[in-house]
């Protein structure tokens, strides 16, 4: 039997309840309310989901977090997007792509997809292993893009990227020793973006299929910046791009 989840906050639970994820019950605590608790309350009624109410001990019992806002929303497990489905979408523009090179940590990775999406992403690619996943933490972090935004999941990120190129996509790698500073990229055709893990940064063999390796300027003695910082400057470089301004 598959694991329930659970959606965490009040944001990502009306957002849950807004992109018609599947809900099997709320969760909320005793004495909730405002504005934000009403409108759960409506659109719960309004989609038929069952709301339970409990005490903040029994909702922290079942929280991965403890910042949960008093509400809660249980949910089949989170479906991940099949990889060709998101590169066969086909919209008014080029397609653009990020792909996570073993991304460690459930809130980067949420931030990287709450991001992803607020600059016009299609789609986030990360690795099957050795990588975070789509946990309640991740999803909580993200917002409720994770409900809009396709997310797949591949064994194998260089194979990833093969198919990609062959279907006229050009690879950008951020890279502290790039080539070029990330401005100078052209992002106006087809893009895949690709994001290095927290620690390691890109992998040998994913930043071979790299056409470009681009950088962030830095000053001082830190060597790089966090992967979602990082991650939001080159993702709305890109989305500055392609909008013109």
């Amino acid at each position: 039997m598959e694991e329930k989840r659970m959606i965490e906050g009040r944001r990502p639970v009306m957002e849950a309840l807004r992109a018609g994820t599947k809900i099997t019950r709320i969760l909320l605590q005793k004495g909730s309310r405002g504005k934000p608790v009403d409108d759960i309350l409506a659109q719960a009624k309004e989609y038929s989901v069952k709301v339970e109410y409990l005490d903040k001990a029994a909702l922290d019992k079942r929280a991965t977090s403890r910042n949960h806002q008093g509400v809660m929303a249980e949910t089949p497990p989170f479906r991940y997007t099949p990889f060709a489905d998101i590169l066969a979408k086909a919209g008014d523009k080029p397609p653009f792509l990020v792909l996570l090179d073993h991304i460690q940590d459930p809130h980067n990775l949420g931030a990287l997809i709450r991001t992803a999406y607020a600059a016009g992403c299609d789609g986030v690619v990360i690795p099957e292993r050795r990588a975070a996943q789509m946990t309640p933490a991740a999803v909580r972090t993200a917002a409720g893009a994770a409900e809009y935004l396709p997310v797949a999941k591949v064994v194998n990120l260089a194979r990833c990227l093969d198919e990609c190129k062959d279907a006229g996509l050009w690879v950008y790698g951020a890279d502290m020793d790039g080539e070029s500073v990330y401005t100078t990229g052209d992002y106006q055709g087809g893009t895949v973006l690709v994001i290095g893990s927290e620690g390691e940064g890109l992998g040998r063999l994913v930043k071979e299929k790299c056409d470009h390796l681009v950088q962030l300027p830095m000053q001082g003695k830190v060597a790089s910046l966090n992967a979602s910082v990082a991650g939001a400057l080159l993702m709305y470089e890109v989305y500055r791009q392609r909008e013109g301004f």
